[in-house]
């Protein structure tokens, strides 16, 4: 079974940062994409930035795009996400995600995501 195991969520302040990481595991396949989406306090879950394990293309909501940083250690199967300037706004649980399909045309938000894994919560303080 996929596994996903994300690490790195927490509570700082605005303007500070964290670093949020994502092990896969329980697949052979080496063409995959895995990223993170979030899920706000009473708003809909949202697609924040995945990348491509083949290409290494990189894809970012626009909210989060100067400030985020996605990166990958593909033979550890493992996904990064640099989170610098953090927001109020990017206060939400994260979910690292994978998807064995093709990349979608409408940014990040439309990845048919494959496997969820648990979420991790971030807290921004203003």
């Amino acid at each position: 079974d996929v596994q996903l195991q994300a690490s790195g969520g927490g509570l700082v302040q605005a303007g500070g940062s964290l670093k949020l990481s994502c092990a896969a595991s329980g697949f052979d396949d080496d063409d995959y994409v895995i990223g993170w989406f979030r899920q706000a306090p009473g708003k809909e879950r949202e697609g924040v930035s995945c990348i491509s394990s083949t290409n290494g293309d990189t894809y970012y909501a626009d909210s989060v795009k100067s400030r985020l940083t996605i990166s990958s250690d593909n033979a550890k199967k493992t996904v990064y996400l640099q989170m610098n300037s953090l927001k109020p706004a990017d206060t939400a649980v994260y979910y690292c995600v994978a998807s064995f399909r093709t990349a979608p045309s409408g940014g990040v938000s439309y990845f048919v995501i494959d496997y969820w894994g648990k979420g991790t919560q971030v807290t921004i303080s203003s």
